[in-house]
């Protein structure tokens, strides 16, 4: 098919998953007819991955600004001003389809890509995390995706140098056909060394660093913009090949010529590639560009310009230099054993001109490609539609008693609550040396090199409450984050999220996705933890199981906070006998959407979340870190205060005994509620405590204390010890690992 003479028919339009009307919107910008390659290049700018045409209404609700922010959402990362000169950089990502696909190289290629929108900026990243999403482990495909995914996770952070500190990983049936795989990346950097993607100063050359450009993740930004069908396997040509080694020598390249005043503009190339990576630069700065696609490096043969603008080849990067730092630039990407060329030149027409081989083979105005892209305000379905379409079950009647120990232990060895050692210690956790938590407390805890400050960084949400009330389970993400931030004692400061969603064509999926939204900004705003980055990942729900199954809505949220001095981080262990425990917050009751209640069905409301409760709660908590008041402290979450209350001594030395329930409380729900805005903590110095909850009008009440035996002793007599709790914890993923139906080798490899 010619580059610039073949007719543009219906077939080739629908199969740029363009619709016809957005087709005609193009004809009237362009005034004619598209080329192949023009065409190409509008069907990925203005795919839902790129464009966010039917997010973008609704995430300019969102709140973004705060004192310490310096750069929100609209970069390739956000920025966060962290004191002394320095700034934090991060953002999350979703990798979903390309995962679902092929899990080893999808998760992979994900970590690649947010390490590089963080270095892109000029940060040297610190540290990794991830919020996963799998179906229910006896689907016969999913060992093998949670192999294939944690292999890839940590194939490429640990070869790359990066510690993977944390994440989240849960199972619901409702991810069967279309896992999520969220990636998330934490940098340092100097404020006064921050770079921007606003190309600028006419005639500057356009410079292409890193690996050559190949065939793979052709049309990945437009095949992330579609629901899955029976033709997954086909698409494995469109999942990207990451090479972890070579992101090394680019991190390093970059940071190196980052240090010099070379650099007028920088932008990896990740979704759409050499495209977005022009467009988006060109755009940012006003301007135009002319690229030269005979000068693109590339690594397979007879490649044509269409090719070469939607690859998704990774370990790419674009840059604007100033006029004569060319020499000096590729000096440096020499050295590193990194392609290195001028590709292209600023201009002023505002437009992008390719040529090849003597022709032009593209000349479009780039206003369109990005300005002028489509925006729908999709419709939504009423709440009262929504929760007549979502037929929550009601809260059935719960019994006033329970066997708590055993409740517990079946909880713990469910794949939801079960210890995830067997994912994390396939990560390095340790590389760097400044990893202050190891994976299983509240927050990771990274320090800031060089510095007496940490960061503290957590990924959260409980998709069932957001499918319960999209609107309370959008604020409770939110806070869930703020707690586990609060708990090691950090402030937390800015989140980065990753919106996962089914199709928005569907008014109860918009319901959704509008609802987690006010969610999230009324708590954003309440808990003064603005929104500087993030990614909307849509169409995630599959037609090939039949019954077009869409995933959870799952707004994933990924927090950092700032700990001015790490050595009073905070953690959940329990490590001496003799201390008070206390409860602060209410105490539990609500089991709707619980944990507890998944025995069969889920049903009743999600938790309520009472914001200003959030704020009071958690400012109190890091006052009490800070002043050393506490020597354990945990946050309440799923499975209620019974499973935290579990964790705590697992990860410690030492038990706890509790005392008498309150009055009226009945068992089940003072175990395994899942009440908002709690915490449990540990304490030597419990009036200190209890006078400093009087006067800040929190709600503190003594549950218990530590006992030098590692058990839990319940108000009833009954016990469960470490060992049980260890053995029930572990069982999940060792037995189900073990068992029948593993990859070899090669399959992990991706190969």
């Amino acid at each position: 098919m010619s580059t610039t003479t073949s007719e543009i028919t219906p077939q080739i339009v629908a199969e740029h998953g363009l619709s016809e009307a957005e087709y005609a919107i193009i004809l009237d910008r362009l005034g004619r007819e598209p080329n192949l390659v023009e065409l190409g290049i509008f069907s990925v700018m203005w795919s839902e991955h790129c464009s966010y045409k039917s997010s973008r209404l609704h995430l300019k609700k969102l709140p973004t600004k705060a004192p310490w922010v310096i750069q929100g959402p609209g970069e390739n990362a956000g920025v966060i001003d962290i004191g002394d000169g320095q700034a934090a950089i991060f953002k999350m990502e979703s990798h979903n389809h390309p995962s679902y696909i092929e899990p080893y190289q999808g998760a992979a290629t994900g970590v690649g890509g947010i390490l590089r929108d963080v270095f892109t900026m000029g940060a040297r990243p610190v540290a990794n995390m991830n919020a996963l999403r799998f179906g229910r482990p006896d689907h016969p495909k999913m060992k093998h995706l949670v192999q294939g995914v944690v292999a890839g996770i940590g194939g490429y952070g640990n070869c790359v140098g990066v510690p993977t500190v944390g994440g989240e990983t849960n199972f619901h049936k409702a991810y069967d056909g279309n896992i999520l795989v969220n990636a998330m990346t934490v940098g340092i950097a100097d404020t006064d060394k921050i770079f921007y993607s606003a190309a600028t100063g006419i005639g500057n050359p356009i410079v292409y660093v890193g690996s050559k450009t190949g065939r793979d993740g052709i049309h990945g930004a437009t095949m992330a913009s579609a629901d899955f069908s029976d033709d997954t396997e086909e698409k494995r040509p469109t999942v990207q090949v990451g090479d972890p080694f070579t992101e090394k020598l680019l991190i390093e390249a970059c940071l190196e010529l980052m240090a010099t005043d070379a650099i007028v503009a920088i932008q990896d190339m990740g979704a759409a590639g050499l495209t977005s990576s022009s467009v988006e630069m060109a755009s940012n700065g006003g301007v135009g560009l002319r690229l030269d696609m005979n000068k693109v490096p590339c690594r397979e043969t007879a490649m044509t310009p269409y090719e070469m603008m939607l690859s998704e080849s990774q370990e790419r990067m674009l840059m604007v230099l100033k006029p004569g730092k060319e020499a000096m630039a590729a000096s440096i990407f020499r050295k590193w054993e990194l392609d290195f060329a001028v590709i292209g030149e600023v201009t002023d027409t505002g437009r992008m001109v390719l040529e090849f081989e003597g022709e032009i083979v593209c000349n479009i105005p780039l206003t369109p490609l990005a300005d002028d892209a489509p925006e729908y305000d999709r419709p939504q379905a009423s709440k009262e539609d929504y929760r007549a379409w979502a037929q929550v079950n009601p809260l059935p009647p719960i019994p006033a008693d329970t066997d708590v120990a055993a409740n517990l232990l079946k909880l713990i060895a469910g794949p939801n609550l079960a210890s995830r050692r067997w994912i994390w210690e396939q990560y390095d956790s340790q590389v760097m040396a400044d990893t202050l938590s190891r994976p299983g407390g509240d927050a990771a805890v990274v320090r800031v090199h060089g510095t007496q400050k940490a960061l503290a960084i957590s990924t959260d949400c409980t998709p069932r409450y957001c499918f319960a009330d999209p609107y309370e389970g959008g604020k409770q993400a939110i806070a869930e984050c703020y707690r586990n931030i609060s708990a090691v004692g950090a402030t937390p400061l800015a989140v980065t999220n990753c919106l996962n969603f089914a199709n928005p064509e569907r008014p109860e999926i918009m319901a959704q996705f509008v609802g987690c939204l006010d969610g999230m900004g009324d708590a954003c705003r309440a808990l003064d933890f603005p929104i500087v980055s993030g990614n909307v990942s849509l169409y995630n729900e599959s037609k090939a199981t039949g019954d077009g199954s869409a995933i959870l809505p799952t707004p994933a949220i990924g927090g950092v906070g700032v700990l001015g001095d790490y050595t009073k981080m905070a953690t959940i262990a329990v490590e001496n006998a003799g201390e008070t425990v206390l409860l602060v917050g209410p105490h539990g009751s609500h089991l709707g959407q619980s944990l507890w209640m998944l025995e069969g069905f889920e049903a009743g409301d999600a938790p309520a979340v009472d914001l200003s409760l959030e704020r009071r709660n958690g400012e109190f908590i890091r006052a009490m870190i800070a002043g050393g008041h506490t020597s354990s402290v945990h946050d309440i979450s799923d499975g209620g205060l019974a499973v935290a209350l579990a964790e705590m001594v697992l990860a410690g030395s030492a038990g706890i005994s509790l005392d008498a329930l309150p009055d009226g409380a009945a068992r089940p729900g003072w175990y395994f509620g899942e009440d908002q805005a709690r915490y449990v903590i540990a304490t030597a110095d419990a009036a200190s405590v209890i006078a400093a909850a009087k006067d800040a009008g929190v709600t503190v009440r003594v549950i218990g204390a530590t006992q030098a035996e590692p058990a839990i002793v319940f108000e009833d007599g009954s016990r469960v010890g470490k060992t049980a709790l260890r053995e029930a914890s572990d069982s999940f993923f060792r037995d189900w690992m073990e068992s029948d139906g593993g990859l070899d080798a090669s399959d992990l490899s991706g190969n």
